[in-house]
Formats: C-alpha cells, sequence, structure tokens
C-alpha cells in the first residue's frame, strides 16, 4: 500500500512538472531544474560557457577555468513539501588537464500519512532522492569544440523501498567566436538502477537536447535557443477537458497537430548583461506552456524571469517560473569565488 500510494503521488508531482514526459521512468529528479539561472532562461540551456559553475549540471562540456574555486548552492521549494538542492564546485588542478567539477542533487518529497489495504492510517514516511556527479571537459587541440562527461552514483528511497542506480552524461560545445555563437548538444541521464526497489528494472529518464546561444554584437543581450527531448518526436498529448462532443453523447479528443508538437521541443531565453555584474532572464517553455493552460483563461504557465546581482566575490540568483495558477516555483542561488 505504501508503495502504490507513494507512486501515485509521484506520478501526480511529475506530470504537473513534466507534462507527458514525466512520470514514466524512475530517477525523474534528475532532470529538475538545477539553478535560478536554468530556471529564468526555460529551464534546459546547455550553450552557457562562462564562470557559471551550475551549467556543468546540463552540458558537462562547458566545464571550464574560469569555473575554478567556484561554489554554487541552490535552493528551491516546490509544490507541498517537496523542497530541492544543487550544489556544484570546480577545481582547476592543472592548466593542462583543465578543470574538475563535482556536483550533488538532492530532493526531498517531505512527510507522507501511511495507510494499509483498509485504508487505516498507520504511521508516517517519508521520501528522498540524491545523486553524486564528477565532471569533466577536454578542450579538442586547435580548435574551439569542447568534450565533456559527467559520471553520476544515485540513490533513491520511498518509503521502506531503496533504489541505486548510476549514469552519465555526455556533452558537446562548439564555440564559433567570430559571432559570438555557442552550439551545444548534449545526451543525458545514460545509465541503469544497480538495485532495484522490489525486482523490476525501470529505465532512466533518458534525454537528447540540442541549443543555440548568440550575444548580440551591438545590444547587451544573449539569446538562448534550446530543442529539448530529441529522443521521441511526438510528446503531445490530447487534452480532455478540450475533446468536443459528439451528436450520440459520446466524444472526440483533441488532435495535436504537427506544428503543436514541433514547438513543444522549444524552450526560448534571453539575458540582459550576461557579463555584468546585474543581469536579467526571461524564459518560456512552449511544452509546459500548452500542457498546464487552462481552457479560456489566462494563466502564463510557461513564463519564468530572474536576475543575478554580484558583489564582489559573490553572487546572488534569484528565479520565478508561472506553473499553474495556485503552483509556481522561486529558486534561489549563491556562488562564491574562493580564487584569491
Amino acid at each position: 500500500m505504501y508503495k502504490l500510494l507513494f507512486s501515485c503521488i509521484l506520478i501526480v508531482f511529475f506530470s504537473a512538472s513534466y507534462g507527458q514526459i514525466g512520470g514514466k521512468h524512475v530517477y525523474e529528479f534528475l532532470n529538475l531544474v538545477t539553478s535560478p539561472r536554468q530556471a529564468a532562461l526555460g529551464g534546459k540551456t546547455v550553450t552557457i560557457y562562462d564562470n557559471d559553475v551550475n551549467q556543468a549540471h546540463y552540458n558537462p562540456a562547458t566545464i571550464n577555468a574560469d569555473m575554478d574555486n567556484h561554489l554554487a548552492l541552490n535552493y528551491g521549494s516546490y509544490f507541498g513539501e517537496v523542497s530541492y538542492g544543487t550544489a556544484s564546485y570546480a577545481y582547476t588542478y592543472d592548466r593542462r588537464v583543465q578543470t574538475f567539477q563535482a556536483g550533488v542533487n538532492y530532493v526531498n518529497y517531505g512527510t507522507f500519512d501511511g495507510r494499509d489495504e483498509n485504508g487505516i492510517a498507520t504511521s508516517e514516511f517519508t521520501g528522498s532522492e540524491i545523486a553524486l556527479s564528477f565532471g569533466y571537459a577536454y578542450n579538442v587541440p586547435y580548435s574551439e569544440l569542447y568534450l565533456g562527461a559527467s559520471a553520476k552514483l544515485i540513490a533513491s528511497t520511498l518509503e521502506s523501498y531503496n533504489s541505486y542506480g548510476g549514469a552519465i552524461d555526455l556533452g558537446a560545445l562548439y564555440i564559433d567566436q567570430d559571432n559570438d555563437i555557442n552550439y551545444g548538444l548534449v545526451i543525458r541521464n545514460i545509465g541503469t538502477q544497480f538495485t532495484t526497489y522490489s525486482g523490476t528494472r525501470e529505465k532512466l529518464p533518458l534525454e537528447i537536447m540540442a541549443g543555440i546561444s548568440q550575444e548580440l554584437e551591438n545590444v547587451p543581450i544573449r539569446w538562448h535557443l534550446t530543442l529539448e527531448n530529441l529522443q521521441q518526436w511526438n510528446i503531445a498529448f490530447s487534452n480532455p477537458a478540450r475533446a468536443e462532443g459528439t451528436i450520440d453523447g459520446g466524444a472526440v479528443e483533441e488532435k495535436v497537430s504537427f506544428f503543436n508538437n514541433a514547438l513543444r521541443h522549444v524552450i526560448v531565453g534571453a539575458e540582459l548583461f550576461p557579463t555584468k555584474g546585474f543581469n536579467l532572464r526571461v524564459g518560456y517553455n512552449f511544452r509546459r506552456a500548452e500542457e498546464l493552460k487552462l481552457l479560456e483563461q489566462r494563466n502564463f504557465s510557461g513564463i519564468s524571469v530572474g536576475f543575478g546581482l554580484k558583489f564582489n566575490k559573490i553572487k546572488f540568483d534569484y528565479s520565478y517560473s508561472r506553473y499553474t495558477l495556485a503552483a509556481n516555483t522561486s529558486l534561489f542561488g549563491l556562488t562564491i569565488n574562493f580564487q584569491e
């Protein structure tokens, strides 16, 4: 009964967060947004190449020497009692060896009331998941091509059930210096469960993403375009609320067009003053907007905004992401530069 109850809760949670894509795999928390900057730009940006050590969580190819001795801590409160935190640190051992990065993602689902098969209350229980990662990037000699990989160890506890697994992320980044354009490609969560919850082996949330970004020449803006979930073309689903009634009392489900499905792969974002001490950010996630919008009511799902503010060697980041009228998320981040 505990497992069934908790599974239902997780499906509700991840359906709200990821719609049709979520709720189908184990360790879905691996796809949660890792930092306020990421969240403000729409949730999945794979082309940021600067001293933001958080970026290594989404594309290990972006690990670079400018991240050396930077520590980032992020925290957010999701729906209900769900809380989420991440940390990332990079260290350059040798300029020839380049830079290593280590990180952690942790989610706590809060406390739940246990029930037996007859619906009688039993003891409370909790659930949590954590992933430890280690990443490295390599600059192909005499080129602007960067390749990176990140290995993750995963642990999950849902009531009395435990599971352990491992995964790797592979990333590539090409920088066009002449036009200030970055191209990124990432394959995330290639892995397996080492041990299962109750004997059934489940798939990890594999995802392929591609992106492009450019800083404009005469305007202090860098725009970002990301294509998510490229491993699966059809990510749309028919909303039952939009079904049309028939003369015999039946219903004809909504038909999702080719263009609508294509748009659900798209995330756009822009950052004002990307290299300055104060940044403004805005993003739009088409899939989230389409899956969570209400009929005949504008609720601005899919929109996210945020800012970054730097004081000497400390930077504070904040983001606000719109999901529904009743469920929105704020993320807070602090990055400390320990370089002398």
